[in-house]
């Protein structure tokens, strides 16, 4: 992410891969305690840790992975996102994939019907990750969410002790969960961010010119992780229809399932703060709270629709967030 060539050898990154000091649960907090200075985990699966991350998990705030991106570029990102997640939790976000969750439905469903109605979910039992706000969605949409161990959920999704799990597309490619998962389903219901953050602490030390070199890295990263995601999506994952011959969907016969739209609206009336406030209230009451009086969730949801729903990703034009 930082080159040496930038900070002239200054910075040197020793990146320990294979969950080996940390995973996707437990990596903010061994950042937060100085284990680690940087770490990548999704935000959901953060949010444990650092509780201001579910900023990002109201449902159906993000109409389409560009407005995701587009929010990430925005300077008011600052304020609504960034300051409050390096105030409360010492952690300074950098960049991040954007996708958004649907429901990867096991090997019980590979002889099922393609899913072409949000009815057919409904009931089903499914793994929820750490993310507070994800829950509520998932309990207003009657996806029964349950917390299982990640080292179970291959085995729950395989006989079919589960029926599904909520996370995204190329999780599922990156994860290994391909042999598993028979049906994508497309539900877009909330965020599935995999970010990178570093410590405040670690950052607030290095020299002006070496925090630059920081930010500047983290912006080309975003810039690539922007195009180079979209591509993979469709090339290597098979996140399309028809898919692509070769990617990992097509070669573990997993199909993706694109909802219609007015099943999407069906989804996004019964479970967004838009039109079910009563069971967002507490945590909006919280974040906003933190994030020094802002309304959150009507501040991104603003900002998200400043770009067409049907904008395509890679076009979304990059912003340095921190030079408004």
């Amino acid at each position: 992410m930082i080159s040496r060539s930038r900070t002239d050898g200054e910075i040197r990154i020793e990146f320990i891969g294979d969950n080996q000091i940390c995973g996707q649960l437990s990596c903010v907090k061994k950042t937060q305690q100085g284990i680690v200075d940087i770490y990548a985990a999704s935000t959901q699966n953060s949010a444990g840790g650092a509780p201001y991350l579910n900023v990002l998990d109201y449902a159906f705030m993000f109409p389409g992975r560009a407005s995701q991106y587009h929010f990430l570029y925005h300077p008011d990102s600052m304020k609504i996102l960034r300051d409050p997640l390096e105030k409360r939790h010492g952690l300074k976000f950098l960049f991040s994939h954007c996708e958004l969750r649907g429901i990867q439905l096991g090997l019980k469903w590979e002889d099922q019907p393609t899913v072409t109605k949000l009815e057919t979910l409904f009931g089903t039992k499914n793994r929820v990750t750490g993310t507070q706000l994800g829950r509520i969605a998932m309990q207003l949409l009657n996806l029964n969410p349950v917390p299982v161990a990640w080292e179970e959920t291959l085995d729950g999704l395989k006989q079919g002790l589960i029926d599904g799990a909520e996370t995204w597309a190329s999780a599922v490619a990156y994860a290994n969960m391909s042999p598993v998962v028979s049906q994508c389903v497309d539900l877009k219901f909330f965020c599935g961010t995999e970010h990178t953050s570093m410590s405040s602490k670690v950052f607030d030390a290095l020299e002006p010119h070496l925090q630059d070199a920081v930010m500047e890295s983290s912006y080309l990263a975003q810039v690539h992780v922007q195009a180079a995601n979209e591509a993979a999506l469709v090339k290597t994952v098979g996140f399309s229809d028809p898919q692509m011959p070769n990617t990992l969907f097509a070669e573990n016969n997993v199909r993706v399932a694109f909802l219609p739209d007015d099943q999407v609206k069906m989804a996004e009336e019964m479970c967004s703060p838009e039109f079910q406030p009563e069971p967002w209230e507490q945590w909006r009451e919280r974040l906003n709270g933190w994030a020094g009086g802002i309304d959150t969730y009507t501040e991104i949801h603003k900002i998200a629709r400043e770009v067409p729903a049907d904008m395509l990703p890679e076009n979304v034009e990059p912003r340095r967030w921190w030079k408004s």
